[in-house]
Order: C-alpha cells, then sequence, then structure tokens
C-alpha cells in the first residue's frame, strides 16, 4: 500500500469515526417500550474496529513519515516545515488586509490612520511564502504517491 492510500483510508476512517460518534448519540436513549433505530451495541462493535484499524494506520504512517527521506530530510520534517509555513502565511496575510484598510474620513479634522508596516512588502512575503507552501505540499503529495507505507 502507497502512503498516499494509508492517508486516505486514514481520512475515511475519520469520517466514519464521526459518523459512527453521531449514531450512537442518536441511539443512547429512546422512550420506555420503543426499539433504537439502531443496535447501539453493533455501533460500538464497528467503532471499536475503526479505531483499532486508525491506530495501526496512524502507527505505520508515522513510522513512514520518519523513515523516508526526501530531499536529505524525513517526510516529518518536510510536513512541520509546511505546516509552520501555512501559520505564517495566515498571519502575514492577516497583517497585509489589516494594514492596507483604507481609512476614509468625513472631514479632515478626523484622525487618519496610518500602517506601521510596508502592506507591499509584507504582501510579496506572503506570495513568497505561499509559493513555499505550494512547493513542499508537491513535494510530500509526489512522496505520498512513490513511497510504500512501512508496516509495524
Amino acid at each position: 500500500m502507497k502512503l498516499a492510500e494509508a492517508l486516505q483510508e486514514r481520512s475515511d476512517l475519520n469520517k466514519k469515526i464521526a459518523d459512527l460518534n453521531n449514531r450512537l448519540s442518536l441511539n443512547c436513549l429512546v422512550q420506555e417500550g420503543e426499539l433504537p433505530n439502531e443496535n447501539p451495541d453493533d455501533l460500538l462493535k464497528t467503532l471499536e474496529q475503526c479505531l483499532t484499524r486508525l491506530q495501526k494506520l496512524i502507527t505505520d504512517i508515522n513510522l513512514t513519515n520518519c523513515k523516508t527521506i526526501i530531499e536529505g530530510r524525513t517526510i516529518t520534517e518536510i510536513i512541520a516545515e509546511k505546516d509552520c509555513a501555512a501559520l505564517r502565511l495566515t498571519s502575514y496575510r492577516t497583517l497585509a488586509s489589516g494594514a492596507g484598510i483604507i481609512n476614509f474620513r468625513a472631514r479632515g479634522s478626523e484622525i487618519k490612520l496610518l500602517p506601521t508596516v510596508n502592506v507591499g512588502g509584507i504582501q510579496k512575503q506572503a506570495d513568497d511564502i505561499a509559493k513555499q507552501v505550494r512547493l513542499l505540499d508537491n513535494l510530500l503529495q509526489s512522496a505520498n504517491w512513490s513511497t510504500e507505507l512501512i508496516e509495524s
């Protein structure tokens, strides 16, 4: 199995577990004399099977990410770099957006607000970071589809 397939299965399992939790919640109480729409014991059994499989997948994905070297770095290191770059991008875009707000004044005597940063420069940095995020994402996607999952 390729790493990308394991990641897809992990995502599907997370959705299925959320759905099972919702269904359990809907079927955990019934009016006296009534039956639930679904048997909670069956739902719990399915939930346990999904959680067992998810735990195995997470272990194998993490093991693969730690042991696979791409361009001199582990996949784990590349993921951390991409995640932090994405956070950095959000901060820079928020800063550029906030500082770039045009301050309309009805009269010349009203207080004028001025940006404390170079909005154009911050936006340029944000664009550069966005490119870095895209390149890292492309690298990860390529690695995910070319890397065999290491099973523990």
